[in-house]
């Protein structure tokens, strides 16, 4: 007999919690073993901001509190190797990483998913907002039923094999319900608030944190059509579509607008901005991807119609996608899209079935597009 028969991964948060009381309380029926587990994913950086300790002791709680059996993991190596230096590489590239997606797929779905079957459970289970359905033979990763808090963006890079082995007990729930719930049950994260933000930041000043890793490097801020508007310390520091921290403003000759990063040059060490949120260097019609993962082992064909997201929460969008060689995308959208930022990850819809994506490598933006001519003319020279 194995140990349990489910391992649900208890973060200290209240979704995670839920999650383990509902299995807990359906396993209660049917004789299955429920036990949670308690992931260390970052080690301590001596900079007193880190939560890792109130999130163990609250999911011992928890467990305590429901009557399961709790296990710990320390995959904070892990972490650092499959997440954390991806994230620093792609912004020394002046790319924008989304860490949440690789946390899923590297260690949530991979190295919890092996520690669970190495204590004897045949699934894990999660308190992602997602549902799994199966069509065809093939697993399917739905959306959730609280459109406002679905996570399959964040997973878009599971598997069948993935797929097979989990649960996600909070998937048909809305937010409201789920911390109803946990207030009833006397659960001690009834109240808890949700963490925001990349995970191994959390509330500390996102600058500050990355400067620790990426040491500032000064360069000129310049419009569109090269003038200087004054200094940045560094452009990694900086995403497409953001207003806050360029410190420029009230500047001659210039409307009294807000200032917006249209634009990097990181060879050049130039941060590009314009004024307005509606600048039409900030907008593209066509996205090209590095290789794109597929949630049922194969694209639906060469060429096809979906919608996409290009962020989080984003609404999704009509495209149409063109898989070529070696597995990469061009998508073109039937309209504009603001910000498409190299280094998030495009994610494929229809309907309510996620598709699959791949990170952004490119955009038709114009100033993109002009530093790849650039590019091709100096090869060329």
């Amino acid at each position: 007999m194995s140990e349990c028969d489910t391992i649900v991964g208890v973060s200290g948060g209240v979704d995670s919690s839920v999650a383990a009381m509902l299995l807990r309380d359906q396993a209660a029926s049917g004789g299955a073993r429920i036990a949670g587990l308690f992931m260390d994913n970052w080690a301590d950086d001596g900079s007193g901001d880190c939560r890792a300790e109130d999130d163990r002791r609250d999911a011992v709680a928890v467990c305590g509190t429901l009557g399961l059996p709790i296990h710990f993991r320390d995959f904070s190596s892990e972490y650092w190797q499959g997440v954390f230096e991806h994230f620093l590489a792609e912004y020394a590239r002046g790319r924008t990483p989304n860490p949440d997606v690789l946390c899923n797929r590297e260690i949530k779905f991979k190295h919890f998913l092996e520690a669970a079957r190495g204590l004897g459970a045949a699934r894990i289970a999660t308190g992602h907002y997602a549902r799994i359905g199966k069509q065809g033979g093939r697993w399917q990763l739905l959306r959730a039923a609280d459109r406002a808090k679905d996570q399959s963006y964040f997973l878009h890079q599971l598997g069948q094999s993935q797929l097979a082995a989990t649960l996600f007990p909070l998937g048909e729930l809305v937010k409201a319900d789920v911390r109803a719930m946990a207030r009833a049950a006397g659960l001690p994260t009834a109240d808890k608030r949700d963490s925001t933000g990349i995970c191994f930041i959390g509330e500390r000043d996102f600058r500050g944190f990355l400067s620790r890793y990426l040491p500032a490097r000064a360069g000129e801020i310049q419009t569109p059509d090269g003038r200087c508007l004054g200094q940045h310390t560094g452009v990694f520091y900086f995403t497409l579509g953001q207003r806050e921290g360029l410190q420029i403003g009230g500047i001659r000759g210039f409307a009294a607008a807000p200032w917006y990063v249209v634009g990097k040059d990181v060879g050049r060490n130039i941060l590009f901005v314009d004024q307005g949120s509606d600048s039409p260097y900030l907008f593209s019609t066509t996205t090209w991807t590095e290789e794109a993962h597929w949630i049922s082992g194969s694209p639906p064909g060469r060429r096809f119609a979906c919608h996409a997201q290009v962020r989080y929460r984003q609404r999704e969008e009509p495209c149409e996608v063109t898989v070529e060689d070696p597995g990469t995308l061009r998508v073109v959208f039937d309209r504009p899209q603001r910000a498409v930022t190299p280094g998030q990850s495009l994610v494929l819809y229809d309907e309510q079935a996620c598709l699959g994506g791949a990170v952004i490598a490119s955009t038709d933006a114009p100033l993109e597009s002009r530093q790849r001519g650039e590019a091709r003319r100096s090869t060329t020279a």
